[in-house]
C-alpha cells in the first residue's frame, strides 16, 4: 500500500503534471522488454533449463529474430498512438507497447549494423551499449532535458543565435562519436560542456578520427591513444564486466 501510495503521487505529480507519462512508459517497456529477452536468450543457450522455449525457426531454415516483432510492435503502437492522441488510457498502452517493441529491436542492435547474426559474437556487444545509450537518452528527456530550446516567437536574432548554437553543438558530437567517445556525444547535446570535452580529448586509436588522423600522420598522438585506451585498462575491464553481467558470455563457435 506504501508503495501504490507513493507510486500514484509520483504519476500524478512528476509525470501526469508535466506531461511525461507517455515517455516514462516508453522507457518502462524498453528497459522491461530488452531485460526479458536477453535473459530469455541466455536460458535458451543454457543446458539447466531445456524445457525454455527456443528460437522461432521454420522448417526451412528460416530464423525469425524477435527484432522483427519488435519492428511490427512500433509500428502498431506507433500507428495507434496517432489515432488515440491524447485520449487516456489508449495513449499509455501505445507509449509502453513502443516501449516494448523498442527494447525488442535495440536487442539486436549489432544485427542492423552487420546484416548477419552476430548476437553472442563480439560484434554483438555492440547491442549492449546501444541499450545503455538509448536509455540514457530517454532519461534525460523524461528528466526534463532538452538540447536547445527553438525561439520562434521572439524575433529573428533569437531563431538565428538558436540555430548557430544548434550546428555548435551538433559538430561538437558529431566529433565525438568519430572519435567513439559514445557518452560524451549522446550526453552532450543535453550539458555541451561534456560535447566539448569529448571532441577536444584524444579519440580511440580504431575510431574513425584515429585511423584519418592519427595512422601516419601524428604517430606521437597514436602511441598515446593506445596508450589511453589500453584494452586493459580498468574502464574498460569494468565495462566487460557489465557485458557479461546483462548481455552473457561471447559464443566461441
Amino acid at each position: 500500500m506504501v508503495f501504490a501510495s507513493i507510486f500514484t503521487q509520483f504519476w500524478n505529480d512528476q509525470l501526469v503534471e508535466n506531461s511525461q507519462q507517455g515517455l516514462f512508459l516508453i522507457l518502462v517497456g524498453f528497459l522491461g522488454s530488452f531485460l526479458f529477452i536477453r535473459m530469455s536468450a541466455r536460458l535458451m543457450r543454457s543446458p539447466r533449463v531445456p524445457w525454455w522455449p527456443g528460437s522461432v525457426v521454420s522448417e526451412s531454415g528460416v530464423h525469425l529474430h524477435h527484432l522483427v516483432f519488435g519492428i511490427v510492435t512500433m509500428m502498431a503502437a506507433g500507428t495507434f498512438g496517432f489515432t488515440f492522441y491524447n485520449e487516456t488510457p489508449a495513449l499509455e498502452i501505445c507509449a509502453l507497447l513502443f516501449g516494448v517493441g523498442a527494447g525488442l529491436t535495440i536487442d539486436e542492435f549489432a544485427l542492423w549494423v552487420h546484416l548477419e547474426d552476430v548476437y553472442w559474437a563480439e560484434e554483438g556487444r555492440r547491442s549492449i551499449d546501444a541499450t545503455v545509450v538509448a536509455a540514457v537518452v530517454m532519461a534525460l528527456l523524461m528528466f526534463g532535458g532538452r538540447p536547445f530550446e527553438v525561439a520562434t516567437n521572439d524575433g529573428v536574432a533569437p531563431l538565428i543565435g538558436t540555430i548557430v548554437f544548434a550546428t555548435f553543438l551538433f559538430s561538437m558530437s558529431a566529433i565525438c562519436f568519430l572519435k567513439e567517445r559514445i557518452l560524451h556525444g549522446v550526453i552532450g547535446p543535453f550539458f555541451f560542456p561534456i560535447s566539448v570535452y569529448g571532441a577536444c580529448r584524444l579519440g580511440k586509436p580504431d575510431s574513425i578520427w584515429g585511423r584519418r588522423r592519427y595512422r601516419g600522420r601524428n604517430p606521437r598522438k597514436l602511441a598515446k591513444a593506445e596508450e589511453r585506451f589500453s584494452p586493459d585498462r580498468r574502464t574498460e575491464r569494468l565495462k566487460e564486466w557489465f557485458r557479461d553481467k546483462v548481455g552473457g558470455g561471447i559464443s566461441q563457435h
